[in-house]
């Protein structure tokens, strides 16, 4: 037997993870490209010196100021009367995806979604022992209705994940998807809506946040890496019926987030308005991206996210290191020939343009 004695389905698997590589352009990995002020910044120092008083204590494990914050903030964008009963925060949305699975999923349960989606929801399946299944979406990204209530029928899933707006493609879900699917699972099945980039929706589509009080058995969750310029924060969160968070609380690790997470958090949320205010400069920034991605004779899959998934082109990963060898570094993911590229400052997307045009000029 080889060592170290790892689970056999394990072995030899890579880990996740995009390309982390020192170039001026990143454009790869979905970051808010703008940081927080130096108020906030203070604000954040002043808060994690504060808490750092009682680092020989455990956290709060119930993380209730946090909580009770997290749902002030979404009832501003959404949400209808939730209160710190309804809300659950992990280490990032990976680990409150993890959780979910954990406490919902497992051995003999089975999760599905409808591929191309987030590359990660496999891989909480298998770590959690849970059955995955993958159905399609549509050519233009947008979820199959009816080949979705074919698959829920086939296989009584006890979890069924969904991005809204998908991640690569940005496609998000209406609201009338996420009822019927939500009463096709009924009390056998959680249907969780990940609206990582939910804050960068354009204006008009909903968020799956109003209909919390109608669907119980449906689960929204958020993140404070994208919209909030908190990727490196790993704060992560739900919003879901009582009943759900105590199923959790069940699988957690005790004192799961940090005082110094907690009060960063925290903090951020203080300064809500300051971190969001570069939102709607990103959407414009992305509506124009796809214009011209389009003018330059590219598909483009209508994005309701901070990145735009482009193609499509017959040697995609030679486009990417053509991107590359001029500093700019986007992401090779989705369907073949497709690409992805995150919304940076105005001065990055130009770049990328710039790039763009000449590796297609190099390749026509």
């Amino acid at each position: 037997m080889s060592f170290p004695p790892i689970r056999p389905e394990l072995a030899g698997i890579e880990p996740y993870g995009a390309p982390q590589l020192d170039v001026p352009v990143q454009l790869n990995v979905n970051e808010n490209p703008y940081g927080p002020s130096e108020a906030c910044l203070d604000d954040i120092a002043a808060a994690v010196c504060e808490a750092a008083r009682d680092l020989n204590r455990y956290p709060d494990r119930e993380f209730s100021a946090l909580r009770e914050g997290l749902a002030a903030y979404l009832n501003t964008d959404g949400g209808v009367g939730l209160t710190a009963d309804n809300i659950w925060a992990a280490n990032g949305s990976n680990e409150v995806m993890l959780q979910l699975l954990q406490a919902f999923g497992g051995p003999g349960r089975t999760a599905i979604s409808f591929a191309p989606t987030y590359s990660m929801y496999p891989e909480y399946a298998r770590d959690t022992h849970t059955t995955w299944v993958a159905g399609k979406r549509r050519e233009d990204f947008a979820l199959d209705i009816d080949a979705a209530l074919g698959l829920i029928e086939a296989e009584r899933p006890h979890v069924v994940l969904l991005p809204s707006p998908n991640n690569p493609t940005g496609t998000a879900l209406p609201h009338d998807a996420i009822s019927v699917l939500c009463e096709a699972l009924g009390d056998e099945g959680l249907l969780v809506v990940d609206e990582a980039y939910g804050e960068f929706r354009r204006e008009g589509t909903p968020s799956a946040l109003e209909l919390l009080p109608t669907h119980r058995n449906l689960v929204v969750s958020r993140t404070m890496s994208k919209a909030f310029a908190g990727a490196g924060l790993r704060l992560g969160y739900l919003a879901a019926d009582p009943a759900i968070l105590d199923a959790i609380r069940v699988v957690r690790l005790p004192y799961h987030l940090s005082t110094v997470t907690q009060a960063t958090a925290l903090a951020a949320l203080r300064h809500a308005d300051e971190l969001l205010g570069k939102v709607d400069e990103l959407r414009k920034e992305r509506d124009e991206t796809v214009g011209w991605l389009r003018e330059k004779g590219l598909q483009v899959a209508d994005s309701d996210a901070n990145f735009a998934l482009f193609g499509t082109f017959a040697d995609r990963h030679a486009v990417w290191q053509g991107l590359l060898d001029r500093g700019v570094l986007i992401r090779e993911t989705g369907p073949d020939g497709w690409l992805r590229v995150s919304i940076g400052t105005a001065d990055e997307m130009n770049a990328f343009k710039n790039a763009l045009t000449e590796v297609m000029k190099e390749q026509a």
